[in-house]
């Protein structure tokens, strides 16, 4: 019973961890920061999350119904690139691997082989990692509500044998 339960928090926490990147990467920008419009700041903060340019769009998105905004895509790049200085390193790239995050092409190409070699490096940890915690589990062989096997002997479609 314990072990399921470590189990079934080992899968809230992943699934919660695997969704992080979704949320950090939808947040808008609230109305004090368009009127304050430190687009530097800003393109830092999305940088060394690791976002892309593309990401400017959802800056303009938020910011057109307030008034007085106006976003500027060249500080915000700025900043943005300064900010992908401190996400593009290979630690960086070695923990997003071993955490099961996706690799998002961001980073520069001159240093793009050895972060992705750090990437992979982390990624193939957690995948070994991910295969031993499924493969410590009792389901869906073990010792379950059926019994031992695929289904146990007292599963409704465990039949016996016909000699």
């Amino acid at each position: 019973m314990n072990i399921m339960r470590i189990t079934l928090a080992g899968g809230l926490l992943s699934t919660a961890l695997a969704l992080l990147p979704g949320c950090a990467t939808t947040q808008a920008l609230s109305p004090e920061q368009c009127q304050a419009g430190n687009w530097s700041e800003i393109g830092y903060a999305d940088g060394i999350v690791g976002r892309s340019g593309a990401y400017f769009a959802k800056h303009i998105e938020s910011c057109t119904p307030v008034p007085g905004s106006v976003p500027n895509r060249v500080l915000w790049e700025e900043g943005r690139q300064q900010g992908l200085k401190q996400f593009c390193t290979e630690l960086n790239a070695y923990k997003l691997g071993r955490e099961g995050y996706a690799w998002q092409p961001v980073c520069p190409l001159q240093d793009i082989e050895k972060l992705e070699e750090a990437y992979n490096q982390g990624r193939y940890y957690y995948l070994r990692q991910r295969d031993m915690e499924y493969l410590s589990t009792p389901y869906p062989w073990g010792y379950g509500r059926y019994g031992y096997g695929p289904y146990g002997w007292h599963s409704p479609l465990w039949r016996p044998p016909v000699w």
